[in-house]
C-alpha cells in the first residue's frame, strides 16, 4: 500500500488530511511535538518530533519509503514556541532537499495571498518557503486555501465564532474587508487529489469557493449558524481599540498562547482573503463548496454555541484569576503586620504566623503570575485550588471565628476555587 506522512498531522488541516489520505487508501503516519495532543487520534501511527531540530540525515530518514508528504505545519506569528523562520522557511529547505532525494511527493498546504513582499511576516515566510519548494526539483504541489472552515474551529475560525456568539452584543469590524473561505473537507480532498501523479508536479492553486463576502456578513451569517438571537447592540471598533487588542495578544504569544487576534490577525481580516478558484477548478474538474453549502453540511449544535463562548470566557476566567490571586498575595504583604496580629491573637506563635502570612503571599503571586504562562496553566490552576485548600483548614483550626465574619472571607474562597476548577477542565493539551 502506499504510505503517507502529514506533518502537523494532529492541527485542523493536518487531522482532516489524514482522514482523507486513509480513506485514499494511503498508509499514514502523522508528526507532531505533542504526544498529548496526538491521543486524540490513537488509530493512526505517530512520531513526535521537533521539525525545526531535525538534521539533513534525519530528514532523510524521515522519508525513507514514504510516498507523500503533507507539510501541514505552520504558525501564525513568532512566539514563545514559535519562529516563522525556522517553520516556514527552514523547514521546507530541508524538507524539500530531502524529498528531491528520496523522490517523495511533497504537497505544502500554504496559503492564499503569500508573496515575497507581503504586509506580514506569516505571508513572506510562507512565500519563501514556497519558493524553495518550487526551486528544490522535488515533485511538488502547493496548496494555497483561504478561511478554512470545519467541523471544528481553530485559530480564525474559532475566533470568527466567539465573535458570533456574543450575546446581545456584536461588535463592527472589518465591515469592507471582503473574505473567501473553503471547507476543511475541500481542502482534505485537494489533498487526496494531489497525491495523484496525474496532477503535474510544479502545480500551485487557491483552494477556495468562488464568491467572497464581507467580514461582517461573513459573521452575521456565523451567528445564524449557530443558532444566536439577533444582536440588541452593534457598535464600531475603533482602530485604537483593535489594535490595543492586537498588541495584548502579541504579548501572550511570549507567554506560550496561541491568541488568534495578534496584529498579524487583524493585518490579514484588514486586507481581506481572497483566492482564484479556476486554476483548481480546472484541474480537479469541481468547485468547492460555497460558505452556504460548508454551513449547510455541519449544522450547529448547542456543544457549539456554548464552545463559542467559552472561547471568550475562558482568557476573562485565567485574567480573573490572576488579578485575584496577584492581589491577594500583594496586600498581604503589605500589611503583614496586621495579619500576624490576626493569628498570633488566636495563641498562633510568631514563627508559624510570619511563615503563613509572608509564604503564603509569595506563594499566592507565584501563582498569580504562573497561570499567565501557557504550559504551566493547568498547573497553576491546581495549586490554586491546593494551596485554597490548605487556607481553608488552615484557618479551621487558626482563626475559626473568620468563618462567622459576617463578610464570609474564608466563604468567598469557594467561587475562587471553582473558577480554577473550570480554567483546570477547560485548557486544552495543545
Amino acid at each position: 500500500m502506499p504510505t503517507a506522512l502529514v506533518l502537523g498531522g494532529y492541527g485542523l488541516i493536518g487531522a482532516a488530511c489524514m482522514a482523507a489520505l486513509t480513506e485514499a487508501g494511503f498508509v499514514v503516519t502523522g508528526v507532531g511535538r505533542s504526544a498529548q495532543a496526538a491521543t486524540r487520534f490513537p488509530q493512526y501511527q505517530w512520531q513526535h518530533l521537533d521539525l525545526t531540530a531535525l538534521s539533513a540525515d534525519q530528514w532523510n530518514a524521515l522519508l525513507q519509503n514514504i510516498d507523500i508528504v503533507v507539510n501541514a505545519t505552520g504558525a501564525l506569528q513568532d512566539g514563545a514556541h514559535n519562529n516563522l523562520i525556522k517553520i516556514h522557511v527552514d523547514v521546507l529547505r530541508h524538507l524539500s532537499a530531502a524529498a528531491a532525494q528520496t523522490r517523495t511527493r511533497m504537497i505544502q498546504i500554504s496559503a492564499a495571498g503569500v508573496s515575497l513582499d507581503a504586509h506580514t511576516a506569516f505571508f513572506r515566510t510562507k512565500a519563501q518557503g514556497d519558493t524553495i519548494l518550487a526551486a528544490s526539483g522535488a515533485n511538488h504541489v502547493i496548496l494555497r486555501p483561504t478561511l478554512v472552515l470545519g467541523r471544528e474551529a481553530c485559530g480564525g475560525s474559532a475566533l470568527l465564532r466567539a465573535l458570533a456568539a456574543m450575546p446581545a452584543l456584536l461588535p463592527r469590524v472589518f465591515e469592507d474587508s471582503q473574505i473567501q473561505t473553503v471547507a476543511l473537507v475541500d481542502v482534505a480532498h485537494a489533498v487526496a487529489l494531489a497525491s495523484d501523479p496525474r496532477v503535474p508536479s510544479g502545480t500551485v492553486a487557491d483552494i477556495t469557493e468562488p464568491n467572497a463576502h464581507s467580514f461582517d456578513a461573513l459573521v452575521l451569517r456565523t451567528r445564524a449558524w449557530l443558532g444566536v438571537a439577533a444582536p440588541i447592540w452593534r457598535p464600531r471598533l475603533p482602530l485604537w481599540a483593535l489594535s490595543l487588542t492586537a498588541k495584548g495578544a502579541d504579548a501572550l504569544g511570549w507567554l506560550g498562547w496561541r491568541a488568534p487576534l495578534r496584529s498579524t490577525s487583524l493585518a490579514v481580516l484588514a486586507n481581506g482573503i481572497s483566492g482564484d478558484p479556476l486554476p483548481w477548478h480546472q484541474l480537479a474538474g469541481h468547485t468547492c463548496r460555497t460558505l452556504a453549502e460548508t454551513l449547510e453540511s455541519h449544522p450547529a449544535t448547542m456543544q457549539d454555541q456554548t464552545a463559542a463562548r467559552v472561547y471568550l470566557a475562558l482568557p476573562l476566567a485565567i485574567a480573573t484569576l490572576s488579578l485575584f490571586w496577584l492581589l491577594s498575595g500583594a496586600i498581604g504583604l503589605v500589611q503583614t503586620p496586621a495579619a500576624m496580629q490576626l493569628l498570633t491573637a488566636t495563641g498562633t506563635s510568631s514563627a508559624l504566623a510570619t511563615l503563613a502570612v509572608v509564604g503564603g503571599g509569595l506563594a499566592d503571586i507565584a501563582l498569580g503570575l504562573a497561570i499567565l504562562i501557557r504550559r504551566h496553566t493547568r498547573k497553576s490552576a491546581l495549586g490554586m485550588i491546593a494551596l485554597s485548600t490548605a487556607y481553608l483548614f488552615g484557618a479551621a483550626i487558626l482563626t475559626p471565628a473568620l468563618f462567622a465574619d459576617p463578610l464570609g472571607p474564608m466563604v468567598k474562597v469557594l467561587p475562587g476555587m471553582a473558577l480554577a476548577a473550570l480554567v483546570a477542565l477547560l485548557i486544552d493539551s495543545r
